[in-house]
């Protein structure tokens, strides 16, 4: 049996969401590493990154409505999503309670900002890795 819309929509967010802020980060590493500190820099950068990826998700989801019924949300699709981000969340956790300890040894405002930013974005990708490898296997 094939994959389910809700499985393909998973596949569709981790791509577009790593295609996206990858590239963001990758930009946003070159530029920290090159001493630029003002948060404000980086702000038309990331205002890019996140329309391309939404502009990604609109035809990824398109191109997954059209190869395949969409059907609804089932008890198990819910019970994967519930599972994953109950995984994912520690380490959102734990990188939130990072920049509160380096808020606290004075480090700069640019440097939490990306370490914010960046548990999340590995936290959402821990999330839909995870929800890839229950459909796959099994909850």
């Amino acid at each position: 049996m094939g994959a389910s819309f809700e499985e393909k929509s998973v596949w569709v967010q981790l791509t577009c969401t790593v295609l996206a802020l990858g590239a963001y980060f990758a930009v946003a590493g070159v530029m920290l590493w090159s001493g630029i500190t003002a948060l404000p820099a980086y702000v038309p950068l990331f205002i890019v990154s996140i329309v391309v990826m939404v502009i990604l998700l609109i035809a990824g989801h398109l191109i997954a409505v059209l190869s395949g019924k969409a059907e609804g949300r089932d008890e198990r699709d819910r019970l994967i999503e519930w599972k994953a981000e109950s995984y994912s969340s520690w380490l959102l956790g734990v990188g939130v309670l990072t920049a509160v300890t380096a808020m606290i040894f004075g480090i700069e405002n640019v440097w939490i900002a990306h370490l914010l930013l960046l548990t999340l974005f590995l936290s959402e990708v821990m999330a839909f890795t995870l929800r890839i490898v229950y459909y796959r296997r099994g909850v």
